[in-house]
Formats: C-alpha cells, sequence, structure tokens
C-alpha cells in the first residue's frame, strides 16, 4: 500500500514539473536579388585610312581651234586658243543679235589675263510697227429652209362585213295522247269452312 502511494506521489511531483513545449513560428527572410548592371557595348569607329596622291603633270604645249556656223539655231561663232607652257593667247568671234560681230583676243600669262574686245558692223534694230489686225470677214451663212412634202395617206378601203340573219328551223312537237287500260278487278268469294265439333267431357 505505502508503494502504491509513494508512485502516486511521483507522479503528482513529475506532473507539476513538465511544462508544454514552446513552437516559435518560423521566420523568412525575402530573398534578396541584385539587379543585373549591363554595360553598353563600345564600338569602335572603323578607321579609314585614304590614301590619295595627287598625280601632277608637267606644262604641254597645246592648240586647238573650232568654227560652228548654224542659220536654223543663229549660231555663229569660232575660237582658236594655243599655248607654249607659260603664254596662253586666243580669241573668239560670235555673230551678235544686232548684226554685229564680237571679236575678242585674249592673252594670259604671269602677270594676269588680258583682253581685246572689237566690234565689227553696225548694229541695226528694225523699227517696231505695230501690226494691225483686220477682223476677218466672215459670209452671213445662208440657211436654206428644208422643204418637206407633206405625204400623200391614201385611205383605206375597208369592206362592210356582211351578217346573215340566222335561220332557225320551228322544232316540230308531236301530240301523242296516252292510252290508259282500265284495270280488271277479279272478285272471289271466300269459302268459309265448318268448325270441327268437339266431343263434351
Amino acid at each position: 500500500m505505502k508503494f502504491f502511494i509513494l508512485v502516486a506521489l511521483f507522479a503528482v511531483a513529475a506532473a507539476d514539473s513538465y511544462m508544454a513545449a514552446e513552437y516559435e513560428a518560423p521566420k523568412y527572410e525575402a530573398p534578396k536579388y541584385e539587379a543585373p548592371k549591363y554595360e553598353a557595348p563600345k564600338y569602335e569607329a572603323p578607321k579609314y585610312e585614304t590614301k590619295y596622291e595627287e598625280v601632277t603633270y608637267a606644262p604641254q604645249p597645246y592648240s586647238f581651234g573650232y568654227d560652228v556656223q548654224d542659220k536654223e539655231s543663229y549660231n555663229d561663232f569660232e575660237h582658236n586658243e594655243k599655248s607654249d607652257y607659260n603664254v596662253v593667247t586666243g580669241s573668239y568671234r560670235v555673230a551678235l543679235p544686232d548684226g554685229r560681230t564680237q571679236i575678242v583676243t585674249y592673252k594670259a600669262d604671269a602677270y594676269g589675263y588680258t583682253a581685246d574686245v572689237k566690234y565689227e558692223g553696225e548694229a541695226k534694230y528694225p523699227e517696231y510697227v505695230e501690226t494691225q489686225y483686220k477682223a476677218a470677214a466672215y459670209p452671213a451663212p445662208a440657211y436654206k429652209a428644208p422643204e418637206y412634202k407633206a405625204p400623200a395617206y391614201t385611205a383605206p378601203a375597208y369592206t362592210a362585213p356582211a351578217y346573215k340573219a340566222p335561220e332557225y328551223k320551228a322544232p316540230a312537237y308531236t301530240t301523242t295522247t296516252p292510252a290508259y287500260k282500265a284495270p280488271a278487278y277479279t272478285t272471289t268469294t271466300p269459302a268459309y269452312k265448318a268448325p270441327v265439333a268437339y266431343p263434351k267431357y
């Protein structure tokens, strides 16, 4: 009996010393993402090497000349030129619209350009005459009235239709007196038979 009492005391003591376990809610930290860093690509401008060598030629003597005369386009001019290393000389001639001819003789050297201008002929300016316009005389058109011929209409000849009265034939009626036959009646006297005499009992 004492043993059971001791066990009960130990159980009460153990119940008093037991504490319920405490659980803390878990703490989650939000992940930290670093924004990616993009570096703009660097493009180097292409380098083009231009190699140009100016070609120089030694001055050469030359000479040329041409002449144009075209009446349809009113072109009439001439040009001549020559050069010897240092000095260029030449001349040109042009027919002007006023009838004169312009002649230019020029020279170009180390001192500059000089020209001598001359004119041949006399300038002619035609006198202006006002053009008088005369109204054209147009004859009045003569219209002839059209002649219409009256059409000749011929009256159509219609033949009057001849109507013939229909002929009706009077029906012939036949009078027939019916013959009736007098009925024949037969007189028959009925025959009666005397009743049978039954015995009396």
